[in-house]
This record gives C-alpha cells, structure tokens and sequence, in this order.
C-alpha cells in the first residue's frame, strides 16, 4: 500500500467514525435552550451552516461510494478465481 492510499483509507475512517452535522445540531440545540453558552451556540452555528451540511455530506457520499467500490472489485475477483 503506497502512501496516497494509506491517507485515503485514513481519511475515509475519519470520515466514518465522526458524528454527522445533525446529530451535533441535535446534541448542541438542549444546551443551548438551556444557557445559551456564548460556545455553544457558535458551534450550533456552525453545525447549522449549510456550507457545512453540504460539506459533511459529500465527503461521507465519497467515502461510501469508495467502500461500495472496493466491495464491487473484491466480489468480482472472489468470482473470478471462485
């Protein structure tokens, strides 16, 4: 494995692993109603912004169609050589 894909698979597990911008929304949204933290609702605000939603996203989109990618490449190979 060269090093462009050793980044790509780290990333793509990154991508995976963290929580989407709603669930930080939904998580954030009680906290704020409750004390209106001046941090806590910057963050909300930036969970919120869609630039970010878009973003957050894409990148989980990339990263699902590599997966399903792979699976389709290894499946083909697994039919091959049976």
């Amino acid at each position: 494995m060269d090093e462009a894909e050793v980044s790509g698979h780290a990333w793509r597990d990154g991508v995976r692993r963290r929580i989407t911008t709603e669930q930080d929304q939904a998580a954030l949204a009680p906290l704020i109603e409750y004390d209106a933290d001046p941090f806590e609702v910057e963050l909300y605000e930036t969970a919120s912004d869609p630039q970010v939603v878009f973003i957050d996203r894409a990148q989980r989109r990339r990263a699902g169609q590599h997966e399903r990618h792979v699976r389709r490449l290894r499946s083909r190979r697994q039919d091959r050589h049976g």
